[in-house]
């Protein structure tokens, strides 16, 4: 039996005389959707666990889709709506020179994004204006606060998509300022402290 593989469709014949069966190769296409839908379902887990957190919105952040697209969630978990959407800015460490593809560190100077939940802590004055301190809850995550990695906006990073990689930070979730000032309210309304998740 012969084989030809050409741009992605595979061509087998048994004999000159039949005609070529056409067999696709199906690449699976990343669905953030499906994806935010696993995320929802385990923080709900999470959150009826502890009466820690504020139960009614969260954060999610998609680090698979690329930086210059929407990636961070502002999730209405009691209307089950999608409420904000922006860009965030990953970790210079994460970059791995595959394009689509980045890496995660928990460790101290790798300038990595680290998965996993934080809990939204205190604000404060830094390089950056106000920003606020994360707790990192997974073992993915652990030192973040150790790390100073924290959420903060900067002046370069685009309020609207584009095609293009936005900039990167040294590991802290970098917003625009405009979409700052829209989480901004929500964290510092909040009697209990908002999650952030970060997943790939």
């Amino acid at each position: 039996m012969l084989l030809l593989s050409i741009f992605g469709l595979s061509f087998a014949c048994n004999n000159k005389a039949e005609k070529p069966e056409i067999i696709k190769s199906s690449k699976p296409v990343y669905s953030y959707e499906e994806k935010l839908k696993s995320e929802i379902t385990e923080i709900r887990i999470f959150l009826g666990k502890t009466p820690k957190y504020n139960s009614n919105v969260v954060f999610l952040l998609d680090m698979r889709i690329e930086s210059g697209k929407n990636r961070f969630f502002v999730y209405d978990l009691k209307h089950n709506k999608i409420l904000h959407k922006g860009l965030v800015g990953h970790g210079s460490g994460s970059e791995t020179g595959i394009d689509g593809k980045l890496k995660f560190s928990n460790t101290k100077d790798s300038n990595c994004s680290s998965l996993g939940k934080y809990a939204i802590g205190n604000s404060y004055f830094g390089t950056f204006g106000k920003a606020y301190k994360l707790y990192g809850l997974d073992k993915t995550n652990s030192n973040a606060f150790d790390r100073n990695i924290v959420l903060h906006k900067y002046v370069d990073i685009p309020f609207e998509e584009q095609t293009n990689p936005i900039c990167n930070s040294l590991g802290c979730p970098m917003v625009n300022e405009k979409f700052f000032g829209v989480i901004e309210k929500m964290i510092d309304r909040s009697k209990k402290k908002i999650l952030l998740v970060m997943y790939y």
